[in-house]
């Protein structure tokens, strides 16, 4: 299905979104049914909350471990944790599988040692749970406790059980989302005639451009809370869905919404793929970060790129990885695309080819900026080098010139 072919509607307001029910045909293609054209969505846009704040207690944790070493250093002490990922093993892994939980912006409250194991201690901390990653947390032999902020590549201790972990925890506000100006197709209008009773429809709400070209889109459950003659008039109706996410339940990948930041930024996309370096450049790192999601490298793969030629990175303006990585898909590819959204990706691009492989020279203007700008962002404590180090020596090691000026 193209989106160009459904935006033309003859009314004095554009359709901005289209409601598509997508779909693998007999040939494994993916393929697109039209439900509805809306001209705008209300409530789309938002920023998820923070998460309440919890305290646990992280039980017998190995003294030695560099999680406990750097919580009990006399000297400066560790306090603040940030992000903590726990890997569950299972009692049995010939027939449970392995569960996974994450702990946010941890905070390390107090510690004691293990009760009757002086070899141990346990870690009261505060952190806020996000409960969408598995079932409930039962009796197991180990917890890996994996903190990016004190080991990079392995887990930074373990524990033998955590309290505080396991029970019903506080559910946030449900947020309606509101299609306005929406002209059903026949598949939502028999939904809207005689609604599901069960089993909420996963659908895709399109956005378009002022062009009809799909920007990107945003996957919702889709159950009519509420349809009714629309503010806009005409035989257009506004449908309330009461909750896009289904609660969470089974798909948590679709209880994000896109943020307040993609707003700005899918607006400046609005009248078609930029043209003009740098108009990422005003944004912040979440407008950035929205930006690059809109970005694409065209075609790809080993044979598809060419070699050689002189490119021109423009570094006034690269003050943030995101920055970097956007100023670097700009200088190879043009506006509007990217070569790589992170330095894995990058390194995949240099090895196949988006249109450009190496070898060929990159002439970094103005790169003190991205030099100062990242000199504290180091991706891999084992390395000690920055984000832009690690970014010049990923392009060197596969065969790129880069001359910094």
């Amino acid at each position: 299905m193209r989106s160009e072919e459904h935006v033309a509607w003859g009314r004095d307001f554009p359709v901005r979104y289209l409601l598509v029910r997508e779909y693998y045909d007999d040939d494994d293609e993916k393929a697109g049914e039209l439900w509805g054209r809306c001209a705008e969505v209300e409530g789309l846009f938002m920023d998820p909350p923070p998460l309440p704040r919890e305290v646990l207690t992280l039980r017998g944790c190995p003294r030695e471990s560099g999680l406990s070493r750097a919580v009990l250093r006399s000297s400066d002490p560790v306090r603040l944790l940030g992000d903590v990922n726990l890997f569950i093993h299972p009692e049995d892994p010939m027939t449970d599988s392995p569960r996974f939980w994450e702990l946010e912006n941890v905070a390390v409250l107090a510690h004691r040692p293990t009760l009757g194991d002086p070899d141990r201690v346990d870690i009261t901390v505060g952190a806020g749970v996000e409960d969408d990653c598995g079932p409930q947390l039962e009796p197991a032999p180990q917890i890996d406790l994996w903190a990016s902020a004190l080991v990079a590549a392995d887990p930074a201790g373990s524990c033998l059980s955590i309290d505080g972990l396991s029970g019903p925890r506080p559910q946030g506000q449900i947020q309606p989302l509101h299609l306005i100006g929406c002209e059903p197709a026949e598949p939502l209008l028999a939904e809207l005639r005689s609604p599901r009773q069960e089993g909420d429809q996963v659908l895709a709400l399109w956005a378009v451009d002022r062009n009809g070209r799909r920007m990107t889109q945003y996957d919702l459950h889709f159950r009519s809370g509420d349809a009714r003659p629309s503010v806009l008039g005409g035989t257009l109706v506004d449908i309330t869905v009461p909750d896009p996410s289904g609660g969470g339940r089974h798909d948590p990948w679709l209880a994000d919404r896109p943020t307040l930041a993609a707003c700005r930024v899918w607006e400046a996309w609005y009248d078609g793929i930029p043209t003009r370096p740098n108009q990422w450049a005003p944004f912040d790192a979440a407008g950035r970060s929205e930006w690059l999601k809109l970005t694409s490298v065209g075609p790809y793969g080993v044979g598809i790129g060419r070699s050689g030629g002189t490119y021109d990175l423009d570094g006034r303006h690269v003050t943030d990885r995101l920055g970097l990585l956007l100023a670097l898909g700009e200088a190879l590819l043009g506006p509007g695309a990217n070569y790589g959204q992170g330095l894995e990706s990058v390194k995949d691009y240099l090895f196949g080819g988006p249109s450009v492989v190496p070898p060929f020279t990159l002439v970094w203007h103005h790169a003190d900026v991205a030099r100062t700008a990242l000199a504290e962002d180091v991706l891999n404590p084992r390395t000690d080098l920055s984000y832009f180090d690690e970014a010049v020596d990923l392009l060197r090691t596969y065969r790129v010139t880069v001359v910094l000026r």
